[in-house]
């Protein structure tokens, strides 16, 4: 593994060329950054996904005050659809992406539009959600095609980005210093029990700009698996007595599945790519499998994410047939100090409309 990173260390080379390549056509007014006249606020990362982006928006809507109307606008990565598209009631992963789906069906009343180009997919949500007085911006870090006024940068605490390096040696998208454009640092993923010491040490290692505040966010599961079709839920103390295959499309599985072998019984996972788009054959083999299982009470478990995935497939009259459940996650922070970040925001939505006064 470490000689074919190395033999990927040219590419490294390259693409940190065109990112420096990029940067410049921007900062030179080559490439022009957009500066919307509307509170936008980005929740993205340094690295190529895993760090929690989808749970801690899910966070901010749930933890907004009532005055703010959010509205979400996501590039619906790996959707089949292209431009842009308003989620309604009738929208499919395949339409809009399964994380802006995850987030509507949470938040039926927030509008969440997908669009891979954000400049035109701003103008265009605002039009449609002409209530809106704050836009979340979904993985639009790397997107310097707008100026985001309040940046969230996520970094998980088993990799974070000061130890990472450039796509594809590392996972990088872009350089280490581009944390310095965010407002708010988040270190996620971490343990419940993290020390003063341990966090103190990150801080050091990050080296946040006085400006800059850096949080730190665990993600914990809900206490009760959630029926993809429907079904009766199942509360975790009951979870033990199941036999359990397991799948998963998402960028960093390990959580997932210590959280199944601490409460349950592991019979098998299954690990597939992020954002994955499941075949029919794929499907087929799952059953398979679970039939195969020597258990009177067994059942399919897969993650929220890709359940969306899962509720609109082809395959739809066959799998809700079966006991198939998903684990719903939300994340927690570690020093109880969420609502310092929301007052940041509230503060800077305040000044961006005074200015536009």
């Amino acid at each position: 593994m470490f000689l074919l990173r190395i033999l990927l260390l040219p590419f490294t080379l390259l693409y940190g060329l065109g990112i420096l390549l990029r940067n410049l056509l921007y900062s030179s007014g080559v490439f022009t950054r957009m500066d919307f006249d509307f509170p936008i606020v980005c929740v993205g990362n340094l690295s190529a996904g895993g760090t929690g982006k989808t749970p801690h928006i899910e966070w901010l809507l749930a933890n907004l005050p009532p005055q703010l109307k959010a509205a979400i606008l996501s590039r619906g990565y790996l959707r089949k659809s292209s431009g842009y598209i308003l989620a309604d009631a009738h929208s499919t992963a395949a339409d809009i992406g399964d994380e802006p789906l995850q987030m509507k069906h949470k938040f039926p009343d927030v509008p969440v539009a997908s669009c891979e180009n954000r400049v035109l997919g701003v103008p265009q949500l605002l039009a449609d959600a002409p209530d809106t007085n704050l836009l979340l911006m979904d993985d639009g870090f790397q997107h310097l095609g707008i100026r985001a006024g309040f940046n969230m940068v996520l970094t998980p605490a088993a990799s974070p980005f000061y130890k990472d390096w450039l796509l594809p040696f590392g996972r990088l998208r872009e350089f280490r210093n581009g944390y310095k454009r965010a407002q708010a640092i988040v270190v996620t993923k971490c343990e419940e029990g993290m020390s003063k010491h341990e966090q103190e040490e990150m801080i050091r290692a990050i080296e946040p700009l006085p400006e800059q505040e850096v949080y730190f966010t665990g993600i914990k599961y809900s206490h009760a698996l959630h029926p993809v079709f429907e079904a009766a839920s199942i509360q975790s103390n009951e979870i033990k007595d199941y036999s359990i295959l397991a799948f998963a499309g998402i960028a960093d599985p390990d959580l997932f599945t210590r959280f199944i072998k601490i409460t349950g019984h592991l019979h098998h996972f299954i690990r597939f790519n992020d954002h994955h788009t499941f075949t029919e054959k794929e499907l087929k083999d799952l059953i398979e499998r679970f039939e195969l299982i020597q258990s009177k009470k067994k059942i399919l478990l897969t993650t929220e994410k890709d359940a969306k995935r899962i509720q609109s497939h082809p395959q739809k009259a066959v799998l809700e047939k079966l006991p198939f459940y998903y684990l719903p996650i939300e994340i927690f922070f570690i020093n109880d100090d969420g609502q310092k970040l929301i007052q940041s925001i509230v503060n800077y939505v305040d000044a961006a409309i005074t200015a536009s006064n």
